[in-house]
């Protein structure tokens, strides 16, 4: 069984590397379906070797030894972990003022393998190069020729390494790798010309090698260089953030979030419920604050704001909307006009109603005919985004209101408007 080593890992390679392969072009349609990158990799380096210890006293190798050889079969779990099968072959020779030796190192090892490239987030900041570390266990054979030992020697052996990667395409990229191994039970000395009498972990070899990774399937990427493109996650996070930061603000500031506010424009000052929405028990289409207010001024009895008078109030000049400087976007706290004009046309579908728009006298006076003009149609698209129809509506726009001091910042701001008027 235990000459067969070689013969038995060299078979158990070839197979993993087989099933490998099969895999990728058999079911690439199906892995890229369940993950977006390759799991499957073929490894071969080559290089020079360094047995530390234990060595025959006058034999010794060169500093770098040639010759090291390794192949791989490595299967990722994911981005971060996987796990390596391969097959390692050394030759071990005398230096030029050394005794003559000549002696070969099998090894097979099942390593795990730790991505450091995406577990310390390389992607940040290269897509070219990675960082592998392995380690496990696994089996080896010593044999010696020209005079050393009889037979073969058998050990377990103890690997530990780190691969650099350098990404030359989506289908490989050129490593360098450092290894370390540890044998234990090792009977020979690496040379074959004395037994080891140094303990029960007995040879130490370091390997260095350089060589080429071919990425096996379909996907675009390995799971080496595979990082999942978070920019759409954060812009998406951001978002989500924005439109809480918008759901926040209260426009109308009736205490209640416009996120949760089903009447995000209800007149300055009025109680509203928990939902954002003006008070109004009677439903007639006037808050009851506002009523009361109506009532004590205008001595309805107790029996309400009547029709007339919200009328008198609308054509009287007392609800309007408001503007700032060349601007035809109703100013937030004047929204309450609109509503109050469109409560007021739906609780009375008979009636229509003019809308006037006015501009102050700074400027041409064509331009602020225009400018009045569209800001009465501004206004118009509110009052029928909120469910007036567009029949009962006139549009006028009657351009400079100069019945103020054109002088006065304060005053522009009162004839910088849209009032209304109800028949």
């Amino acid at each position: 069984m235990k000459k067969n080593l070689p013969l038995f890992s060299f078979l158990l390679l070839s197979l993993a590397g087989a099933n490998a392969q099969e895999m990728t072009t058999t079911t690439a349609v199906e892995t890229t379906e369940t993950v977006p990158y390759d799991r499957w990799s073929i490894e071969l380096n080559g290089g020079v070797n360094k047995p530390t210890r234990a060595m025959t006293s006058g034999y010794y190798t060169e500093t770098l030894n040639f010759f090291h050889a390794d192949l791989g079969v490595r299967y990722m779990f994911n981005p971060k972990f996987g796990l390596k099968l391969d097959f390692g072959y050394d030759k071990f020779q005398e230096h030029d003022d050394s005794a003559p030796f000549e002696s070969t190192y099998l090894r097979t090892s099942l390593q795990g393998v730790i991505n450091l490239g995406r577990v310390l987030n390389f992607e940040t900041w290269t897509n070219t190069f990675g960082l592998l570390a392995h380690g496990g266990f696994g089996v080896s054979q010593l044999t010696a020729q020209n005079g050393g030992f009889d037979g073969e020697d058998y050990m377990g052996n103890g690997i530990l390494g780190l691969t650099g990667q350098i990404r030359l395409g989506n289908s490989v990229a050129l490593t360098g790798d450092l290894t370390g191994i540890v044998n234990g039970k090792q009977n020979n000395n690496f040379d074959g010309r004395s037994t080891v009498s140094t303990g029960a972990f007995d040879g130490v070899l370091l390997n260095a090698s350089v060589g080429f990774t071919f990425y096996l399937g379909g996907a675009e990427k390995h799971a080496d260089w595979y990082s999942e493109d978070k920019s759409k996650e954060l812009k998406e996070l951001e978002e989500r953030v924005g439109l809480i930061e918008t759901g926040l603000a209260d426009s109308d500031k009736d205490g209640v979030p416009d996120m949760y506010d089903l009447e995000p424009n209800s007149i300055a000052g009025v109680a509203v419920n928990t939902k954002g929405q003006s008070i109004d028990r009677n439903q007639n289409g006037v808050p009851d604050e506002l009523e009361s207010y109506l009532d004590k001024t205008y001595g309805q009895n107790g029996k309400g704001a009547t029709n007339g008078t919200i009328e008198e109030l609308i054509n009287g000049g007392y609800v309007n909307v408001y503007f700032d400087f060349n601007s035809t976007k109703p100013t937030n706290a004047s929204l309450s006009g609109v509503d109050f004009l469109v409560k007021y046309m739906k609780a009375n579908p008979s009636k229509s109603a003019s809308i006037i728009g006015y501009a102050d006298e700074i400027g041409d006076s064509n331009y602020n005919k225009d400018l009045s003009q569209r800001r009465a149609d501004a206004v118009k698209a509110v009052v029928t985004s909120a469910g007036i129809d567009a029949s009962r509506l006139t549009v006028i726009g009657n351009g400079e209101d100069t019945s103020v001091n054109k002088n006065s910042k304060e005053a522009r701001q009162i004839v910088r408007r849209v009032t209304f008027q109800v028949k």
